[in-house]
């Protein structure tokens, strides 16, 4: 069980980011104060969990209730990571990044920059939602503490999440916009090598089934 755990922490880890998502933060925040700050990081992180926790204790029984086996949606969420590590490896996220630093002005009046787009689609995203669910369905596979251990494990990713947009003044000193593109095109690599696990492992068990 504990390789499984070291898997799936490897897992959220890698489709959140918390390094990548400090740029994103910093920039929407310019203007706030050190309060408004930490209440922006905090509620951020705080909806995430929520959606992410929600997710992997309702997902499996969504799948069911709209048919859909957990090996399709293992091959479905596999190609969705692939896509996820792609945009990571090849950074095509930065445009993203640079369109909401130039909509601070809009967002910071007409929207909560807590909600979006900190929360969903950064913490709380497709592949976040896919990952969990596939790693609750295989949690459930070993035991009941597993299925814990996936809960805690993404509550553990958030918190450490939540102290790196903490920090992220000094993060973005020591690691400047070079190295945190560094540290995205590595976390991408290994994205990818667990997303293409991801597809032999469901194709490999329908061949196995059919």
């Amino acid at each position: 069980m504990s390789d499984f755990l070291w898997q799936a922490f490897a897992t959220l880890l890698v489709i959140i980011d918390p390094f990548a998502v400090v740029p994103v933060y910093i920039g929407l925040t310019q203007h706030e104060n050190a309060v408004t700050k930490r209440a922006i990081a905090r509620k951020a992180c705080l909806i995430g969990l929520i959606l992410l926790v929600s997710f992997a204790l309702v997902g499996e029984y969504l799948l069911k209730l709209l048919n859909i086996s957990e090996d399709a949606f293992r091959i479905a969420g596999g190609f969705l990571l692939l896509l996820a590590a792609m945009e990571m490896v090849m950074a095509r996220n930065i445009g993203f990044r640079a369109s909401s630093e130039k909509e601070v002005g809009i967002t910071a009046h007409g929207q909560d920059v807590a909600v979006y787009p900190l929360a969903i689609p950064f913490l709380a995203g497709p592949g976040a939602f896919t990952s969990i669910v596939i790693l609750m369905g295989q949690a459930k596979s070993i035991n009941t503490q597993a299925e814990i251990g996936v809960i805690l494990l993404a509550i553990s990713v958030l918190m450490i999440t939540y102290m790196c947009l903490r920090l992220s003044n000094f993060i973005m000193a020591v690691l400047g916009n070079t190295g945190t593109d560094v540290l995205t095109r590595v976390f991408g690599i290994i994205l990818a090598g667990l997303a293409c696990q991801n597809i032999i492992t469901g194709v490999s068990h329908f061949l196995r089934t059919a």
